[in-house]
């Protein structure tokens, strides 16, 4: 990692995103990879992920090749995308792997469609071990509102008995609660091949609002839910800081709340909040900052860090979201004072 810090200016690499959302082929009327590669590249980030729940899903070589043509011809940050595990999202048939991973997918994921068959888990874990893959999972039991902590949880605990049974390298994406972070450090200490993330509105907010702007999935948890995941963050039980940059449009995420989509956006705004309640708190370190945000997420996927990113650190400045490069300009951070701005991005 570069990390020259001279005076209030910090040098450093681009960041790394395990797990964001471009919408593009299918959805661009929320997000496009141009626009999502604008964001992402004021965000600072070199490297970004992308999902495949896009129309079609991205489970076969047409689309994952379109994606990655359409990123090289915008250029600047990589784009390094996530193919589902399973045909459509929603089947118990594999998608071919090995063909997947030879045109240029990252890691396999179904995303907000978590694989709740746990044979079809196992034989997913199979495969992953057998051709090195990584496998990221949206930790879901959807016998449970996601609204309730059982939700995660108890999908966690189902998903590491597959991988204690059967190995294979599993990455768990935007937890939130203490009881998902106890289970995972607990594995961690028995030696299995996990790691997590968590996203900056999980140490930022908490609670319940009734607007829109603040619904995502997993959704916010209680304070003490907050407390954890700092914790976990100091210990190193979790890993990474993802956004899940998740853009829909404004006339979605000004619905009621019972109506509208679950997702925000967050490449525009993470490491100011990483930064101003991580760092400037005592909580972590700049550089234990800058490792959640490009070392791991660039080891977990298997990658060296891209681009340089310079930033003033004590500059402050407040969330304007209709000042943002994505199309989805709504935010719950809207209005909140944050230190640490994005001067400028290079790719090289």
């Amino acid at each position: 990692m570069i990390f020259d810090l001279q005076g209030n200016k910090l040098i450093t690499n681009g960041f790394v995103e395990l797990h964001c959302h471009l919408r593009e082929p299918g959805f661009e009327y929320k997000e496009d990879i141009e626009s999502g590669i604008a964001a992402a590249k004021a965000g600072g980030y070199g490297i970004i992920c992308p999902m495949p729940n896009t129309k079609p899903v991205c489970d076969n070589l047409e689309t994952l090749r379109y994606i990655k043509t359409r990123a090289n011809e915008v250029g600047g940050v990589k784009v390094l995308p996530v193919c589902a595990m399973t045909k459509g999202l929603n089947s118990d048939e594999l998608v071919d792997f090995e063909a997947l991973r030879s045109a240029g997918a990252i890691a396999f994921s179904n995303d907000g469609r978590p694989v709740e068959n746990m044979e079809t888990f196992k034989r997913i874990l199979q495969e992953g071990k057998r051709l090195g893959l990584v496998m990221m999972s949206h930790a879901e039991n959807t016998a449970f509102s996601p609204f309730d902590n059982r939700s995660e949880y108890t999908a966690v605990e189902r998903e590491l008995k597959v991988v204690e049974e059967v190995g294979g390298q599993l990455h768990f994406c935007h937890i939130s609660t203490k009881e998902s972070l106890e289970l995972i450090r607990a594995a961690k200490k028995k030696g299995l091949n996990v790691t997590c993330e968590t996203a900056p509105h999980y140490f930022t907010l908490c609670g319940r609002h009734d607007e829109a702007r603040f619904k995502m999935n997993p959704p916010l948890r209680s304070e003490d839910d907050g407390l954890a995941v700092v914790e976990a963050l100091k210990d190193g039980t979790i890993d990474a800081i993802a956004t899940d940059h998740a853009p829909h449009s404004i006339e979605e995420k000004t619905k009621s709340f019972d109506e509208a989509p679950f997702g925000i956006v967050g490449f525009e705004t993470a490491f100011a909040l990483g930064y101003t309640n991580l760092v400037r708190t005592g909580h972590l370190s700049l550089e234990q900052l800058l490792e959640k945000m490009i070392d791991n997420p660039a080891r977990i996927i298997g990658v060296e860090p891209f681009g340089r990113v310079e930033i003033d650190l004590d500059k402050e400045w407040g969330v304007k979201a209709s000042e943002f490069k994505t199309k989805a300009k709504i935010s719950p951070f809207e209005g909140m004072k944050l230190y640490g701005k994005i001067i400028r991005s290079q790719y090289v």
